[in-house]
């Protein structure tokens, strides 16, 4: 009778795993032995880690303010519109308008992913106030889900309520330049849908600042019953759809161009509104880039130079170990090791030095001037991503090994004799 042992076999290491856990060993206490050297070595790509992750944080943190206040204040995540509305609408914004409800707007309102769903009426005209007429821009909001009031800074004064369909939110700027304040009663003049003249008057309920000087000179809300009226329309230019998570925009948009009853109208993500933020996302990344690029080949001459050194003077021991008969690969793979592992140290190094730093100065802030455009300055923060965690991390392991090529080539093609009577 044959008995077969059910325990498995134990695993047997193999020759290239043994060897290359060897090569590893080596590789550390060579790396250890120079210490000074591998500190200095080590500290650079420390320091080129910081930088990087510093600089791409900040971008980071604009790009991220810049996207989420168009999003908040002017676009939303998502619009629907009539086809041709953001082409022609200006011209003959009345032939754009949507219906007041339809089974678009129920079928927009129970996809998935969408939080709220709000109309706006987009128009312009004439403001007074005594004797003072100013042209406006104005738009006709939900003030129970527009997105808009909930991002928006008020000066002075109050936002928008739902139930008060007289209230106006006007810009800071044009409050000033008219000579307003919350309380004070101003009239609107607007052209008709029938070519005729309308006019409402209204209480300014509050004042909203957006640092943006052009806007703030120019815009004001009112509730979207007060703007129908007067228009003399019913419905609304856009369905603003604001989403959980801006992550979420381009699978609902999918989702919503399948849906039957939505084939009529033209869904727009605010990625392709939003020209001003890809501009910036365009000009900041090419910046990154040559940041980048700089640090990589300081990290690249720095880390050769250690490498080379090390070749230099451990020449009599690669001779007398490839006499032994150890092969000329597992010598270029040796060398490789050791820049990778000062390439690691490096990474890691730079990597908890830049979330402390990034976390501390986005704790205290870090004051800016106003941009072009604003008329204040803000506090910015450092956004570090896991997506700039990995960049970096690529950085140091990438450039380390790159520069430890040619070192580790000129170690493996040594010849013996010359390598054992080097310095001699």
């Amino acid at each position: 009778m044959n008995i077969t042992s059910r325990n498995p076999a134990p695993p047997v290491t193999t020759p290239l795993y043994h060897s290359l856990l060897l090569d590893f060993s080596l590789a550390l206490r060579n790396v250890l032995r120079q210490r000074r050297r591998s500190y200095i070595a080590v500290i650079a790509i420390g320091f080129g880690v910081v930088a990087m992750m510093l600089a791409a944080g900040f971008i980071e943190w604009i790009l991220h303010e810049t996207r989420e206040d168009a999003i908040a204040n002017q676009y939303g995540h998502i619009q629907v519109v009539r086809p041709g509305y953001h082409d022609r609408g200006q011209a003959d914004p009345y032939a754009f308008l949507l219906p007041k409800s339809s089974p678009a707007l129920s079928a927009l309102e129970h996809t998935p992913g969408v939080q709220s769903i709000a109309p706006r009426l987009a128009f312009n005209g004439l403001v007074s106030h005594g004797e003072s007429t100013l042209t406006f821009i104005g738009e006709g909001i939900d003030p129970a889900k527009d997105p808009a009031l909930r991002n928006l800074h008020v000066v002075k004064g109050k936002l928008l309520r739902t139930g008060n369909d007289k209230g106006i939110l006007m810009g800071a700027g044009l409050a000033d330049n008219l000579g307003v304040k919350p309380g004070d009663t101003v009239v609107l003049l607007v052209n008709t849908a029938s070519g005729g003249i309308n006019a409402v008057e209204g209480p300014v309920t509050g004042l909203t600042f957006t640092a943006m000087k052009g806007i703030d000179d120019s815009i004001l809300r009112i509730p979207i019953g007060m703007a129908q009226s007067l228009l003399r329309v019913s419905g609304a230019h856009v369905w603003i759809a604001t989403l959980r998570h801006t992550e979420m925009t381009d699978a609902v948009v999918a989702r919503l161009k399948k849906e039957r009853a939505l084939q009529d109208f033209e869904i727009v993500p605010w990625t392709h509104l939003a020209d001003f933020y890809n501009k910036t996302v365009d000009l900041f990344s090419r910046q990154i880039g040559v940041v980048k690029l700089i640090i990589a080949l300081i990290i690249v001459l720095s880390i050769s130079n250690t490498m080379t050194m090390n070749v230099m003077e451990r020449t009599v021991e690669i001779g007398t170990a490839m006499a032994l008969g150890i092969k000329r690969k597992r010598i270029l793979t040796l060398f490789l090791m050791e820049g990778l592992l000062v390439g690691v140290l490096g990474g890691a190094l730079g990597i908890a030095g830049g979330l402390l730093l990034a976390y501390s100065a986005s704790a205290i802030g870090i004051p800016m001037p106003p941009a072009p455009g604003m008329t204040e300055g803000f506090d910015a923060s450092i956004l570090i991503t896991p997506r700039i965690v990995l960049e970096a991390a690529a950085l140091s392991v990438t450039t380390t090994l790159l520069a430890s090529v040619y070192p580790s080539w000129r170690a493996s093609r040594l010849v013996i004799v010359e390598a054992l009577r080097h310095n001699r």
